[in-house]
């Protein structure tokens, strides 16, 4: 169905048609197609121009709106917000449902060294391995949830977390959402971006004083007198301040003690936060270095890659270390950085400037994710 500024056909009559659309473009035909408004016709001015003239009063009247440009001119989509999230979300339930028992599985076998014949002989016992899930699950969904808050705020499509089933060592690659449509500006990109990292680091510190305050478990004889391979999970500085501030150990003389399993989930979430952080393409630091930098941001990510393959070679060259020891997880995020710095940046529709003290507070969360850094946070060694 269509409608003609001419008024041959009037299916579309109920669209918005805010006062900056029918100034700045000239309209020649209102489509509805899946639930999306098309206005096919030319643009007055430039796109960005454009958006940046129209975004205010279609996010008033419900709709996300974007720009495409067609051989014979331009199509403002409107989207309508919530479009495509009706009814239960079940694949993100399916996911987290599924990640629940990998992080239960992992936990159990992994961490809480319960017998694998045991755990086939009755999977419930993978049970007593829930402080590890929650810990390591509440962190990332904290995270994620608080991109979800921001942009819920800001009237920004977002979708639910997806969180991601994996085996050892976590049970998790992790969890994301989807964003779509176009940012509206600078401030909400950034706060979209920066909601993520603060929320995970206050949900991380939460987590990290309980695990460092609960007892330690029992190794069993055999792991600790047996040989073979095993991996160590270095402490970021956060971790060390976080155990003097309190006066908990980190670890124990008598190989029979490990630390809880629940000090894991702090330690997940300073390692995804830096990850998260790095300053490129649509990760969190991306977006909130778009936000305050502006376009420059994509002369910070052009240089996030050789960053991450220097790193690598100077572990491996200077200090004699192998793939498993840390060179191969920076070459490898070195690889994913270059691949996603290629996508580009989120590019809002209005370009302002950012006010002071959300610069400021985007200068204290690269702080608070440096803190989470180190060299060589994980290595796989012979026991």
């Amino acid at each position: 169905m269509s409608e003609r500024e001419d008024g041959t056909a009037s299916a579309a009559a109920d669209v918005p048609r805010p006062d900056p659309l029918r100034t700045f473009f000239r309209v020649e035909e209102v489509r509805r197609e899946d639930g999306r408004v098309r206005y096919v016709g030319e643009s007055y001015i430039p796109e960005r121009t454009l958006l940046r003239k129209i975004v205010p009063a279609f996010r008033e009247a419900g709709y996300d709106v974007d720009v495409e440009t067609v051989e014979d001119g331009h199509v403002v989509v409107a989207t309508p917000f919530g479009h495509g999230r009706e009814g239960v979300p079940w694949v993100n339930v399916g996911l987290f449902l599924a990640t629940v028992l990998s992080t239960l599985f992992v936990g159990a076998y992994g961490w809480y060294y319960v017998p694998l014949a045991e755990i086939r002989a009755n999977p419930l016992t993978m049970l007593q391995a829930w402080p590890f899930t929650a810990a390591v699950l509440g962190v990332l969904m904290t995270h994620e949830l608080g991109h979800y808050v921001a942009g819920r705020y800001h009237g920004v499509d977002v979708s639910l977390p997806y969180v991601i089933p994996f085996v050892f060592p976590f049970g998790t690659l992790g969890a994301v959402i989807r964003m779509r449509g176009r940012m509206p500006s600078r401030k909400a990109l950034f706060d979209v971006g920066v909601a993520g990292p603060i929320a995970g680091l206050v949900a991380t510190v939460v987590v990290t004083v309980v695990g460092l305050s609960l007892d330690p478990i029992r190794v069993p004889p055999e792991l600790v007198t047996g040989s073979g391979t095993m991996i160590r999970f270095n402490n970021p500085p956060l971790l060390d301040l976080i155990a003097e501030a309190i006066g908990q150990p980190t670890s124990y003389a008598d190989p029979t003690r490990a630390v809880h399993p629940v000090i894991i989930g702090g330690w997940v979430g300073m390692f995804f936060t830096l990850l998260n952080l790095l300053p490129v393409g649509q990760l969190d630091g991306g977006h909130m270095v778009r936000a305050m930098v502006g376009p420059r941001q994509e002369t910070i990510a052009s240089l996030v890659p050789g960053a991450l393959f220097a790193i690598a070679a100077y572990l491996h060259y200077g200090r004699g270390l192998g793939l498993d020891e840390s060179v191969g997880l920076w070459a490898f995020w070195g690889v994913f950085s270059l691949l996603i710095a290629f996508n580009g940046p989120a590019n809002p529709a209005d370009e302002a400037r950012l006010d002071w003290p959300r610069v400021a507070v985007g200068v204290l969360t690269f702080g608070a994710g440096a803190l989470c850094f180190l060299l060589v946070p994980i290595q796989i060694v012979s026991a």
